[in-house]
């Protein structure tokens, strides 16, 4: 027979293992509550921020000097309101470069209106898609990066954080969230100098329409920053690569080069007029 003593032992030792299972899985049940909301937070925000209509998005953005489409002047207004570009020279190697490519010349001036230089913050555009100069890991870093991870907010990293990271050349799609753009297009650009990588990058940019259906992108100059990739020849790769793609798709309405440096503004200004001329 057991002591009384023994049996107020075991009795309170049973308690505390009663107590210890229900706090544990009280804990357990916190953590994976938690877990479940920080991981399906962005999945919410997300399908609710795609289906706003626009004027509730613009409450989420966290500018007010957002840039409208119609503000954006095409390349044709922008060439004919400047005629100073004319004079700008065009070198041995960039008519080289440019004798590479074909172009269709019946379609000169309608595809001069489907292009655009725009000399700004990319962040602030209001258009269906934004590409971001991206690392393979897809966290937030610095430059073009950094700035639209912090215009859209903490769940751009989010979303990111599910994707896997993305390899040299393809591209990834995210909500936009706090951002005036409705999408943000990953994309990593070479760090060795590889023209076809960064041509892979425009391409598969440019391939996301078809999930995404945008109708308007704008492309920073991939790779001309710390990857160091030469200016002239990345425009020359970019400007044949969407001057191909537009020839196509004829229901896309504006793809946007932004050129934030003063030199890309000036080899852009100089290149469009051979990828785009404005007269048949």
């Amino acid at each position: 027979m057991l002591s009384p003593v023994f049996r107020c032992s075991q009795f309170c030792k049973n308690i505390f293992q009663f107590n210890k299972s229900v706090t544990d899985n009280n804990l357990y049940r916190t953590y994976s509550i938690t877990k479940m909301t920080t991981h399906s937070k962005w999945k919410i925000e997300k399908n609710r921020i795609l289906n706003l209509p626009l004027e509730e998005k613009r409450k989420l953005y966290r500018t007010s000097e957002y840039i409208i489409l119609d503000r954006i002047y095409t390349w044709l207004q922008h060439a004919r309101e400047n005629e100073h570009i004319k004079t700008k020279i065009r070198t041995q190697d960039d008519l080289n470069e440019w004798k590479k490519f074909k172009i269709n010349p019946e379609k000169n001036v309608s595809l001069a209106e489907k292009v655009s230089i725009f000399k700004g913050d990319i962040t602030k555009l209001e258009i269906d898609a934004i590409v971001n100069a991206a690392n393979s890991r897809l966290k937030a870093g610095g430059g073009v990066d950094g700035a639209i991870h912090r215009a859209a907010g903490p769940l751009l990293q989010d979303e990111c954080n599910t994707l896997g990271g993305c390899l040299t050349g393809e591209a990834k799609v995210t909500c936009g969230y706090d951002l005036p753009a409705k999408y943000v297009i990953h994309t990593v650009g070479p760090q060795d100098g590889s023209a076809v990588k960064l041509q892979s990058c425009y391409e598969s940019c440019l391939a996301l329409k078809g999930e995404c259906h945008y109708k308007s992108i704008a492309f920073p100059c991939i790779s001309t920053g710390i990857y160091g990739f030469p200016n002239r020849q990345a425009a020359h790769i970019a400007l044949r690569t969407v001057r191909k793609f537009l020839e196509s798709n004829e229901d896309m309405e504006r793809v946007i080069f932004c050129t934030f440096m003063p030199v890309d503004v000036d080899i852009y200004e100089t290149l469009m007029q051979l990828y785009f001329p404005i007269e048949d």
